[in-house]
């Protein structure tokens, strides 16, 4: 248990059995009537935000999140199979659980896993990877770097539109939140 005056982001909150990530806070002070502290909160699984004000001092169940470091082995299924670094123990993710993050997903990647009693909720990637372009169409003649962009599919079979320069072959960097392509990566 924790009161609404020990809020920060990130903390997770157990609130009627689910589980919401706190992404902002602020405490007011009215003139007249109590304080109270407006939140903004995201649910961990669903990845709904909602928000939601409490009284000053009120107590918040908050939930126990481990996160910890782990490398991506290999998919099994409909599942991701990855490994604790710290201990080696192999944890089977559903593809749910991943979400978009599969389309950026090399084997021996290091990510973030965040678990609540074993329970895998959300695999956290890093802001950017650098992924090889398995196939584009080739630039024609008068296309320039100030010009559009083409699509792209990337090794883990993911399509992004990146500029008409690019080739087959060329090793990039990607943005994992949004998939925008950030620039080459030279060898």
């Amino acid at each position: 248990m924790a009161s609404t005056n020990d809020l920060k982001n990130g903390l997770v909150l157990n609130l009627d059995g689910q589980l919401w990530a706190v992404v902002q806070f602020q405490h007011v002070k009215p003139g007249k009537g109590g304080a109270f502290v407006r939140t903004t909160l995201k649910n961990v699984l669903s990845g709904k935000v909602v928000d939601k004000t409490f009284n000053a001092g009120t107590k918040v169940e908050t939930a126990n999140v481990d996160k910890r470091g782990m490398s991506y082995l290999y998919r099994e299924g409909d599942d991701f199979v990855f490994m604790d670094s710290d201990t080696y123990d192999q944890i089977h993710i559903p593809s749910a659980t991943v979400g978009d993050g599969a389309n950026y997903l090399l084997e021996n990647a290091e990510v973030v896993v965040a678990l609540h009693d074993g329970l895998p909720l959300y695999v956290e990637l890093p802001t950017s990877v650098e992924i090889l372009v398995q196939h584009t169409d080739p630039g024609l003649q008068g296309d320039r770097s100030t010009g559009g962009t083409k699509p792209a599919t990337l090794e883990t079979g993911h399509e992004i539109q990146v500029p008409l320069f690019l080739t087959t072959g060329e090793k990039i960097k990607v943005d994992t939140r949004d998939g925008r392509y950030l620039g080459r990566v030279s060898s």
